[in-house]
């Protein structure tokens, strides 16, 4: 039953974030844009596919070593 209340809480709060994806921006020139334009001004490319890579990896290990540890 924990497993379960675990799935919906995760399962709602990644629906809960789909809503955040849908607001709208400021349109240029205005007291809130960015202060530069075209968005993004950061360059956050990279260094994010490898955060999101290592993740990856680190939570595929941890569900290896519990799966052979209860074997």
């Amino acid at each position: 039953m924990k497993q379960f209340v675990k799935y919906i809480t995760v399962l709602l709060l990644l629906l809960a974030c789909n809503s955040l994806f849908a607001q709208v921006s400021a349109p240029p020139g205005s007291a809130s844009s960015p202060p530069c334009w075209p968005p993004p001004c950061v360059p956050i490319d990279g260094g994010v596919g490898f955060l999101a890579a290592a993740g990856l990896a680190l939570g595929a290990k941890f569900l290896f070593d519990k799966k052979n540890k209860s074997v």
